[in-house]
């Protein structure tokens, strides 16, 4: 296995009172063990690429009950302070809900050989699930980490994950904790 972690719209806008306080209370609550996951990534020389909402002003995306967030150049679409990053890193910005949708992720796994990629961030039944159903259909083992990804509902992203444990894609298609995925890779 050769993978990359992928950690989806851990951003500043996430925090930010317009864009809900359930949200913040989500992405607060996965901080430790996604930084507990990209240090294990980052001394095992595992690429950790951060996938970020990139929206801009009057997007198409913003005409449904979505509020305008995450603009491109603003310190809003910038991923949150709370979260460990280093010059490794990789920053890859989205305009939709999958990190493989019109952006270079795909080329740029391939470019490090990447066969599998662990999808953290938010929301889990959203842009996580997206890019995770975006990774198979691109031939990557995808894994879901359970208690590194939230939802603004913690129910919503309990039933999520629930419904793909038993997924017929196994093992192509996982949901497993960041301990459980770490000891994969020992």
């Amino acid at each position: 296995m050769k993978p990359a972690i992928v950690i989806v719209d851990m951003l500043k806008d996430a925090l930010h009172k317009n864009h809900g306080s359930s949200v913040a209370t989500a992405a607060l609550s996965i901080v430790s063990n996604t930084n507990r996951l990209t240090e294990f990534a980052r001394s095992h020389s595992i690429p950790v690429i951060f996938s970020m909402d990139s929206f801009l002003p009057g997007d198409f995306i913003f005409q449904g009950k979505m509020n305008e967030h995450s603009i491109r150049g603003t310190k809003g679409a910038e991923v949150m302070d709370e979260l460990i990053q280093s010059d490794s890193d990789l920053y890859l910005p989205k305009r939709r809900f999958s990190a493989f949708f019109k952006t270079d992720l795909d080329q740029t796994l391939r470019l490090y050989g990447v066969d599998t990629i662990a999808i953290t961030g938010l929301n889990t039944h959203w842009c996580v699930l997206t890019t995770a159903m975006d990774a198979l259909s691109n031939d990557f083992r995808a894994y879901i980490i359970e208690d590194c990804c939230a939802a603004y509902n913690p129910d919503i992203h309990e039933s999520t994950v629930s419904i793909y444990r038993k997924t017929p894609l196994y093992p192509l298609f996982q949901v497993m904790s960041s301990d459980e995925f770490i000891k994969k890779l020992l």
